[in-house]
This record gives C-alpha cells, structure tokens and sequence, in this order.
C-alpha cells in the first residue's frame, strides 16, 4: 500500500452514545483522530458514516474537526456502511480501489462494512487500533474471519507509514509529529 492514490478512509459509526460502551474509548478515539489527521496529510478522501444520528446523535465532534470543513457522513440504518445512501456511489465516484476503516463496533458494523468491501471487489484494511468493542473476544474472532476472507488487519502507524515508504516522503515529518500528538 505505498501510494495513497486509489485509497479511501471510512470511519464508521463513531457516535459518543457508543463510545460509552466501550471500555477503550479514549485510545480508541486517539487513533481514529491519527487515521483521520493522516489521511487528510496525504489527500485521502474521509467517509465518515453514523448508525440512526436522528436517534443516536452525530459523529464525534473531535474527528469532524480532524476531517476539517466538508467532511462527508453518511447516515445509515444497516450495519454495514455500504448501507448507506450515497456511500457506494461516492466510493466509485472516487475512484476507490482500497478502503481503509476505522471506527466501531468491530464484530457489527466494522465487521460487515469490511466484508462488503472485500464482495463490492474492494482491497480492504482494517485499523485494529482504531477499531474497537464491547467485548475484545469477540472482535479478535472478527478480526481473524477478516483476516481469512482476505482483509489486512493492521495497526494505523503501519499503514500509513507504509505509504510514505520512506524518511524522503514530503510529508514524514509531519507524518511524525501527528503520531506523537496523538500517542
């Protein structure tokens, strides 16, 4: 994954009313914002989708900010972001070949969203930092099928330091300081 062309960041259903039912949810939330900073550094399109917001409330208001003006969520009400109206057709629109995601809970909506990724002919890679649960089994057993069904599942500083490829990148500094930042 070393060139960040063809390569989209969906963050699903991070809502604070979820985040409550986590136990992990502050370095949880870290890594989203390192994911989402990171990939508005190198140009990558940020999806962010939220499960019934009219209900449940929005996204978290730290990650929007991250994303900076525009950002574009998706409501839905199937677990798998591709449920989403809109989502599909701006993924194509995009030109996506590789969907990054982030985002909860893992064994639902992140699990569903990456398997859907994989069936729409998707390379897909699952942030395991930036991915979280009510329950650690139950995401490590996800994580596992993801893996065998052809999905990476791989911590966010290795992905995205895999596209830079190098200490040469114009933007590894920067890169370097968001890692601290957000430790």
């Amino acid at each position: 994954m070393a060139s960040p062309e063809g390569i989209v960041l969906a963050v699903v259903d991070v809502q604070p009313v979820f985040m409550r039912a986590m136990t992990d949810s502050g370095p949880f939330l870290a890594r989203c914002r390192l994911a989402v900073s990171a990939a508005r550094l190198l140009g990558l399109p940020v999806l962010f989708t939220e499960q019934a917001p009219a209900k449940l409330g929005g996204t978290h208001p730290d990650l929007l900010l991250e994303a900076g003006e525009g950002a574009a969520v998706f409501a839905k009400t199937a677990f798998s972001a591709f449920g989403a109206s809109g989502l599909p057709e701006r993924l194509q629109q995009s030109g996506a070949e590789h969907l990054i995601i982030a985002g909860l809970e893992g064994p639902v909506c992140v699990h569903q969203s990456a398997l859907d990724g994989l069936r729409h002919g998707l390379g897909v890679t699952v942030l395991a930092d930036a991915v979280t649960a009510r329950r650690p089994g139950d995401q490590a057993a996800c994580f596992d099928a993801l893996r065998a069904a052809g999905a990476a599942v791989l911590p966010v500083e290795t992905v995205f330091y895999s596209m830079l490829a190098g200490a040469e990148h114009p933007a590894f500094r920067e890169f370097t300081d968001l890692v601290k930042r957000h430790a």
